[in-house]
Order: C-alpha cells, then sequence, then structure tokens
C-alpha cells in the first residue's frame, strides 16, 4: 500500500507542474502576447468544452446514465452562476488590471481547482485498482491537461494577472490534484465513486465558464479574419481534446 501512496502522488505533484506550460509564452513581448490572448481565449474555451463533453461526460455516463449525472451538471452550471454573482456582488465599472482582475479568472481558478481535484482522485482510484492502469491514467491526464492548462494561462492574462501572478495562481490551482488522491487513499475509494458528483458537477463549471464567460468575450470581435482564426482556435481546442481519446483509449486498452 505504501508504494501505491508512493506512485499516486508522485503522479499528482507530475500533473500539476503540467500547469508551467503557459511558461512556453513568458518570453513574447507584452504586446505581441496580447495579439495572442483572445486565440488562447478560443482554445480555452473549445478545450473546456472538449474536456467536459469528450472526456468527463463519458466518465460520469461510463457505468450508465444515473439520473443524479444531469441533476449534478446543472447544479455545477447554477452553483458557478451564483458564484459569479457573489464575486460581481457590486456592478464594477473599473477596469480589468493587474490590481483589479476580470472575475472570469477567479472563476476558471475555482474550475480547475475542481477539476484538478477530481483528476486527482481519478488517479489515485486507478493506482488502487493496479498500478498499470494508474500509469495509464497519469499519462492520459498529462496529455489532456497540457491543452487546457495553455489555455487557463491564456484566460488569466486576459482577466489581467501578470505573467507571473497567472503561473503561481495556476500552479496552486493544480495542486489540488494532491489533495483529491489524499482523500482517495485515505478513506480507499475507487474511480466510480469519484465520477457520481465530482465529474458532472465540474462538467457543469467547465460549461458554464466556456458559454457565459469566454465564448460572448470572443463575440465582441466583428473583424472577419480575426472572427474566423477565433473560429479555427475554438475547434482546435476540442479538437485537441477529441484527439487525445484516441491516446486515452490505447493507453487502457494496454
Amino acid at each position: 500500500m505504501s508504494n501505491v501512496w508512493l506512485y499516486t502522488i508522485g503522479s499528482v505533484l507530475l500533473v500539476s507542474l503540467v500547469s508551467f506550460a503557459g511558461i512556453l509564452f513568458i518570453a513574447m513581448d507584452e504586446k505581441r502576447l496580447k495579439k495572442m490572448l483572445l486565440f488562447l481565449v478560443s482554445f480555452a474555451a473549445g478545450a473546456l468544452l472538449g474536456g467536459a463533453f469528450l472526456h468527463l461526460l463519458p466518465e460520469s455516463v461510463g457505468h450508465g446514465l444515473r439520473p443524479s449525472v444531469p441533476i449534478f451538471i446543472l447544479c455545477g452550471i447554477f452553483g458557478f452562476f451564483i458564484l459569479e454573482k457573489i464575486i460581481c456582488w457590486r456592478h464594477c465599472h473599473i477596469p480589468t488590471s493587474e490590481d483589479h482582475p476580470h472575475p472570469v479568472g477567479i472563476m476558471n481558478l475555482v474550475g480547475d481547482g475542481f477539476h484538478n481535484l477530481t483528476d486527482g482522485m481519478i488517479i489515485a482510484g486507478s493506482y488502487l485498482v493496479n498500478p498499470a492502469l494508474g500509469v495509464s491514467t497519469t499519462i492520459a491526464v498529462i496529455l489532456h491537461e497540457i491543452p487546457q492548462e495553455i489555455g487557463d494561462f491564456g484566460i488569466l492574462v486576459h482577466a489581467g494577472y501578470s505573467i507571473r501572478r497567472a503561473l503561481m495562481f495556476n500552479f496552486v490551482s493544480a495542486l489540488t490534484a494532491v489533495w483529491g488522491a489524499i482523500l482517495v487513499l485515505s478513506v480507499g475509494l475507487k474511480t466510480e465513486a469519484v465520477a457520481s458528483f465530482l465529474v458532472p458537477f465540474t462538467i457543469g463549471g467547465f460549461v458554464y465558464i466556456a458559454t457565459a464567460d469566454l465564448i460572448p468575450e470572443l463575440k465582441k470581435e466583428t473583424n472577419l479574419k480575426k472572427s474566423s482564426l477565433q473560429l479555427l482556435f475554438l475547434l482546435l481546442g476540442a479538437g485537441v481534446m477529441a484527439l487525445l481519446l484516441l491516446f486515452h483509449g490505447h493507453a487502457h486498452n494496454g
């Protein structure tokens, strides 16, 4: 059992380090980064929707569509609506800046925190079944986290965070995977138990962030060329998640 703890914690720490994927853009000057931001936000919206419908939803219904799944998805949507209302309780006209970040940054950190918590729980549950499944699950999680973490970084910078703060907060959010893993290992939960609530709740959160916060930002762009590029990056984000399904299936079959 001690080996299971060692492998699991090592795996989730490795997954957490993927949150620094945004460092790939750190060498860019601010003007160029700002030009790319809406395309990163487009990519993030596609990755969130792809992750929700192509990865998390099958995880929730893998053992049959229980009536609780759509209910918890709705709970996620309503829960994030309430969270946004609390964050934006006072009507605010202050422009987005590092000292006054846009609420979508906080929303995304919370949603990503739930998602990472779920990842940690799923990895731990897989290791409890057998080490080989744990390793393949970890690899699949890392591959689907890379595009999502790049998108998350873009959202945080777009929300007004500096590059350094965006990387730091993204990493803190990623560390919730460690707590998820510890929870599962402590009580001996299996993956099925994780899928019953946290996964559908996270789906609702991802759908809300993508459709209520990110896509409306993209709709403000009226230039045909830029709008076409946004659509391309939106489809690319979802497409990368779709391609990762092939690896995920291969890893589990192997």
